[in-house]
């Protein structure tokens, strides 16, 4: 058979639904859609062209000429989920508990509607670019909502009867207990989207009505960006590199959950994996996998949290440690301790500002000399909504009654950039970390060396029409006065 032209379902919308198309189970087993049907001719979509019987079958079925096209079978998964899957009727319960529930939720998960919504639900927010998908029952329906470029946003609506169903699918691909609706679990699913491996990791909290199920994508090979795609500027940069060129010390990136600072680290880590170089990160979870660095994946349910980890990784004989996180004052003591005795330390800490991780650490009960003795410098950093480069944000001008740029979709906005600040340590910090200065005082100091925050950041990015002075209001509080 001759190549097939590559088809998007999009472009032969609506689509034959109901009797005008082929059942659901021919669709799913063959992998083949009616798209479009007139009297002259039918065209079919088939996402697997190697199998002849299929262009066998579907040509003896219809008594008039047939085109076929080539789709992609997630975009056909996706489709199913979004406009095939009607609620089927669930079986009746005789009230009885414990394994007879397991089987009617077994069931129900199971049934091809709910494996198709679920899946499209995935495929939908991974194409999208999503960073995680939210699915939360509600009083009257379930919602689930999409994070795109830091922005939650509903994408659609579930049947609260359905609900059940949904959740106990999504705890059985992440090997959860479907039962349990009181107690919150973690899990994790491994999906293989078109030759990529993606990890969604799975948290399904109790809330009232119901449950809230949040699924984080991690280890797209497009979210592994570089310290320039990430929109740290040059000056920036050249702090940067000199840190982490430097043989032995504590390097630290701040900033609150969802701000990119795994991202920042993972960027600095493939810059100095070397042959010569033995990379050691600690991290929970491993978001990306990076060649050449052997990755740790802390475990509470049995003990292994980054202290203790990171006591067996300081035997292994390493150049460069990466802690995904200094969480309590044992953590951090280990972290000064490997950062003193010949080892480059990069981790994180949750603080507002690049100069309050020296009052964070000593909170934790490290000592003012040890602080001033390793740390050699800090990043603190917000991710900020980047403007369309097709439309130039122009959009959000016209309040909305532009044309919808089909880059950003009518937003205004396409990706996201970094909005940081970044200090180098020296000798005059290192005496005022000694004497015990106050924040502000340390703020000043390192003002006048320099160091631009990331207000004065962001209005340089605005200025160039990276971003919007809105989304540096949202992000990092930006004065309302501000223009």
């Amino acid at each position: 058979m001759t190549e097939l032209a590559a088809a998007k379902l999009e472009s032969f919308l609506p689509i034959p639904e109901n009797g005008d198309q082929y059942s659901m189970e021919f669709i799913e087993s063959r992998g083949a859609i009616k798209l479009r049907e007139d009297a002259g001719r039918v065209q079919v979509g088939v996402s697997d062209a190697s199998d002849p019987r299929v262009f066998s079958v579907i040509a003896k079925y219809h008594r008039k000429p047939v085109e076929f096209f080539l789709i992609d079978k997630f975009e056909l998964a996706a489709y199913l989920g979004n406009r095939l899957s009607e609620p089927s009727d669930p079986p009746e319960k005789d009230g009885r508990a414990g394994a007879d529930e397991r089987v009617l939720l077994d069931k129900l998960a199971n049934d091809a509607p709910i494996v198709n919504l679920v899946n499209s639900v995935c495929i939908d927010a991974i194409r999208a670019g999503a960073s995680d998908i939210h699915i939360e029952a509600g009083d009257e329906s379930a919602r689930v909502r999409y994070r795109i470029d830091g922005v939650l946003k509903t994408v659609r609506r579930i049947e609260r009867e359905r609900f059940p169903a949904v959740a106990s699918r999504v705890k059985i691909m992440a090997n959860l207990n479907i039962l349990e609706r009181r107690l919150p679990q973690d899990g994790r699913i491994t999906v293989d989207l078109g030759g990529e491996h993606i990890d969604l990791r799975v948290s399904a909290v109790p809330v009232a009505g119901g449950e809230s199920i949040v699924m984080r994508i991690l280890g797209r090979k497009s979210n592994l960006l570089s310290l320039e795609e990430l929109g740290f500027a040059d000056d920036q940069l050249r702090v940067l590199r000199r840190l982490f060129r430097i043989q032995h010390g504590l390097i630290l990136v701040s900033g609150p959950t969802g701000s990119g600072k795994t991202t920042t680290l993972n960027a600095i880590i493939r810059e100095i994996v070397d042959d010569d170089v033995k990379v050691v990160t600690i991290e929970d979870p491993v978001e990306f996998v990076i060649d050449g660095v052997n990755q740790i994946q802390t475990n509470d349910q049995i003990a292994l949290g980054f202290d203790t980890i990171l006591r067996r990784v300081l035997r292994q004989d390493p150049n460069v440690i990466m802690i995904g996180e200094i969480r309590d004052g044992a953590t951090a003591e280990l972290a000064v301790r490997a950062a003193m005795t010949g080892h480059l330390v990069l981790s994180t800490l949750h603080t507002n500002d690049a100069v309050s991780v020296i009052p964070r650490l000593a909170d934790m009960g490290v000592e003012r000399y040890l602080i001033a003795s390793v740390l050699r410098g800090a990043i603190a950093q917000r991710l900020v909504r980047r403007l369309c480069p097709a439309c130039g944000g122009k959009i959000l001008e016209a309040g909305g009654q532009a044309d919808v740029c089909a880059a950003c979709s009518g937003t205004g906005y396409r990706g996201r950039t970094v909005v940081a600040e970044v200090f180098e340590s020296n000798g005059e910090l290192e005496e005022a970390i000694l004497r015990g200065d106050r924040e502000t005082e340390l703020q000043d100091l390192l003002a006048r060396s320099g160091m631009l925050t990331m207000s004065e950041d962001g209005l340089r990015k605005a200025a160039d029409g990276v971003t919007a002075i809105s989304e540096l209001r949202r992000e990092i509080g930006l004065g309302e006065g501000t223009d």
